[in-house]
């Protein structure tokens, strides 16, 4: 089991340059904790992670990383997986990454239900870029790309996911590492696609959702004695709560067959450790020639 000292990358010159503060430094720990508790294999993680802030992170945890384009974390993850289903696959985007150009792939991952557990960095706004307003800014925000406020109503990823086939739906805040670290640790032991939200405050370029601003607001499901987060109905209310008090923890959890349950191709292995010395695909190029 890799202890959080053998997960961290400062040892080889990896040195964060996060804004001091950040909410990300809180959901990189609770990775670490997390993985640590899990006794993951740190040869058989991978982190994937698209552009912006939050995709830094696979820089700074000691598994194996993959840096796609903006958008297209998700599609990586799931060649990844398909290649070979035994790797842990650990996604992260940001929310403008994962909810903007990336929420095609966002909707087609989740109703495939690929095996991954998916942790985005939703703090409301485009950090790396000097803060734009994102798919998530609140109605009214003002920021440098819409001074006089953003006119959209905001995207709502958890009643999406909840109505788009994800198996586990979550959302964590980055200012309680131990809540945190028990969702991360309950998605990946979720055999399907597991999303968790992260409420993640930019305390450089957004300046209403503050640590102060969430902290009197979030409160925890699993405190609600009545609820069953296998009632879907109930998930989808309890997703669209914002303004007053926001949920964190479990809204949703269903079982459902995986997307790689109905490939033969990979019954008796990976792809990745099949011998394809002897397979001769001559026949195919005269067949199409």
């Amino acid at each position: 089991m890799a202890t959080i000292k053998e997960l961290d990358t400062t040892g080889v010159g990896r040195v964060s340059d996060w804004c001091p503060a950040c909410g990300n430094f809180g959901i990189l720990m609770a990775l670490k904790q997390a993985a640590s508790e899990l006794g993951l294999d740190q040869a058989k993680t991978v982190m994937v992670a698209g552009i912006g802030c939050a995709p830094k992170m696979s820089l700074w945890i000691d598994v194996s990383g993959f840096q796609s384009i903006h958008g297209r974390t998700l599609p990586v993850a799931t060649g990844l997986k398909m290649a070979n289903h035994e790797l842990n696959v650990i996604a992260t985007s940001g929310d403008g990454d994962g909810y903007g150009i990336g929420a095609c792939h966002f909707v087609h991952a989740m109703r495939r239900n690929i095996d991954m557990t998916y942790l985005v960095h939703n703090n409301q706004v485009y950090g790396l870029t000097k803060g734009q307003a994102s798919p998530t800014s609140d109605k009214g925000s003002k920021s440098k790309s819409t001074p006089f406020g953003v006119i959209e109503v905001p995207f709502r990823p958890l009643s999406l996911a909840i109505t788009s086939g994800a198996t586990f739906v979550a959302r964590g805040y980055s200012g309680d590492i131990p809540h945190l670290k028990q969702l991360i640790m309950e998605a990946h032991k979720h055999r399907g696609f597991a999303l968790i939200d992260v409420l993640q405050p930019c305390v450089t370029f957004n300046k209403i959702n503050t640590y102060k601003w969430f902290q009197s607001k979030v409160y925890k499901l699993e405190e609600e004695a009545n609820y069953d987060p296998t009632d879907k109905m109930a998930a989808l209310k309890r997703s669209e709560e914002w303004d007053i008090k926001i949920p964190i923890g479990v809204y949703y959890r269903e079982q459902r067959e995986l997307y790689t349950d109905k490939l033969p191709e990979i019954k008796d292995a990976p792809l990745s450790k099949q011998d394809i010395s002897n397979i001769d695909i001559e026949p195919l190029y005269e067949a199409y020639s």
